[in-house]
């Protein structure tokens, strides 16, 4: 792996896609303990966890279901301070085990603004499944239940992960130089 140029700005490697692929096997052996004989709902918030939904999804051996919402906060490489919802969840959660999916979990602004209104629609039980936590950079009171990274206040692209649109592609991640 080599640096790459996303727009203006130089990354280098920092986690390779065999890591990755083996820390979400993880998370889907753990899931598939904790929800044996049960189907849980997994919400992945896009556009960021497509690719983290996706391979954990193919490592699932439980029955589950899954839907997408689009939840933002990110313009360029800093929060713009609001959530926005772009697409909107479509379904009745009332006794539903759900699983949030997420790319990563910074300040956790996003989260903090959607549980509630996850929670008010009274599910049986939610937990977050996420891939990258930057404990540091954590501003709200989040807790991610099935965690792949914890990683430094960094800035970070690939697998998902974004800079203005690009990077999303990449099959590693790697952090700005």
């Amino acid at each position: 792996m080599k640096q790459v140029k996303i727009h203006d700005k130089i990354f280098e490697p920092y986690l390779f896609e065999t890591e990755i692929q083996e820390q979400v096997k993880k998370i889907a052996i753990e899931i598939n303990k904790d929800y044996e004989g049960r189907k849980p709902l997994f919400i992945a918030i896009l556009n960021g966890s497509f690719m983290f939904a996706s391979d954990l999804f193919k490592n699932l051996t439980i029955d589950a279901e899954i839907c997408f919402i689009k939840l933002a906060s990110y313009k360029g490489m800093s929060s713009s301070g609001r959530v926005l919802t772009a697409i909107g969840l479509d379904m009745d959660l009332f006794g539903k085990e759900i699983i949030i999916v997420e790319d990563i979990v910074d300040t956790g602004k996003t989260l903090n603004e959607f549980l509630p209104k996850l929670l008010h629609q009274q599910p049986a039980s939610l937990k977050i499944a996420a891939l990258l936590h930057k404990p540091d950079a954590l501003v709200f009171p989040i807790n991610v239940d099935y965690l792949g990274f914890s990683i430094p206040n960094k800035f970070v692209v690939g697998y998902g992960l974004d800079y203005d649109g690009l990077g999303r592609n990449l099959k590693e991640i790697y952090k700005l130089v």
